[in-house]
């Protein structure tokens, strides 16, 4: 008798195509059970039979496989590193004439927490110097859905406990349950759809080009098998900048230190390649 993954797996390639094998097994089996129990299935043969015939649990299940949770500030040591350290760094060398801009790829944006919360740093970091930081993020996701409401910047008033009161009064904009990003922090953030694991471009088709002082992997790794979690690293090294730094979650630290990464500072999730 087959695995209950791999009857999945074939259910879903067989019906659009898609192949869930990249993912971690530990990954895969809890979307399933828990796919499971939002639909009162008893049994996995009961749940292949509603994958197998109803569109609308075909594509839940689908979703559920999107990586998208995220939070505002959500390393609190990761971003005071970047706001102390990293970011008035990286504005002292254009200050010098040795870059002209600070390039930025968040490579897992999920709904944008993570690009808003370095547009804030950096339009931050603009507001205590005399000059204007030049600095383009690129805010990338595999998931279409996740790109779209990245780029709305809409959030529930409930899911901003991170921001400290004169962040939110200083970029946000109440409308109800909701607030909202105002328009000056998009300003220079793109978004796209970009899939980490095309072989066939090196950097998003936004960008032209990597360079990146900054790239974020995070709480994206552990999701893949260590073969694509492999990949991944490397496309991101090779598009970090002569010594630019990969970030990651808290959660992989360990992944990129047995891929011959280097921590910069302790704890951080913030790397170097040997």
């Amino acid at each position: 008798m087959k695995e209950p993954n791999q009857k999945v797996r074939e259910i879903l390639f067989d019906l659009q195509g898609i192949d869930v094998s990249i993912y971690d097994e530990v990954f895969l089996n809890k979307s399933i059970e828990t796919r499971m129990r939002e639909t009162s299935c008893q049994t996995i043969d009961s749940y292949l039979n509603i994958l197998r015939t109803d569109s609308t649990e075909f594509h839940r299940f689908e979703q559920s496989l999107q990586i998208n949770f995220s939070t505002f500030f959500r390393n609190p040591l990761t971003f005071s590193v970047l706001e102390k350290i990293i970011l008035p760094a990286l504005d002292l060398k254009i200050r010098n004439k040795l870059k002209n801009e600070i390039r930025i790829w968040s490579a897992a944006c999920a709904g944008g927490q993570e690009v808003y919360s370095l547009a804030m740093l950096i339009n931050e970091l603009n507001d205590r110097t005399e000059h204007s930081l030049k600095f383009r993020i690129f805010a990338t996701d595999q998931s279409a859905d996740q790109v779209q409401k990245a780029s709305k910047g809409l959030y529930l008033s409930s899911t901003l406990g991170n921001l400290s009161l004169s962040r939110f009064n200083n970029w946000f904009t109440a409308e109800g349950d909701f607030c909202k990003v105002k328009p000056v922090l998009k300003s220079n953030i793109e978004f796209s759809v970009f899939d980490l694991l095309d072989s066939t471009r090196a950097v998003p088709p936004t960008c032209i080009f990597g360079d990146f002082d900054l790239v974020f992997l995070s709480n994206l790794l552990f999701y893949y098998k260590p073969e694509l979690q492999h990949k991944m690293l490397e496309k991101a090294k090779n598009a970090v900048a002569k010594n630019g730094f990969l970030i990651t979650g808290e959660t992989e630290r360990e992944i990129l230190l047995k891929n011959n990464f280097r921590e910069i500072y302790p704890q951080s999730g913030i790397f170097q390649s040997d």
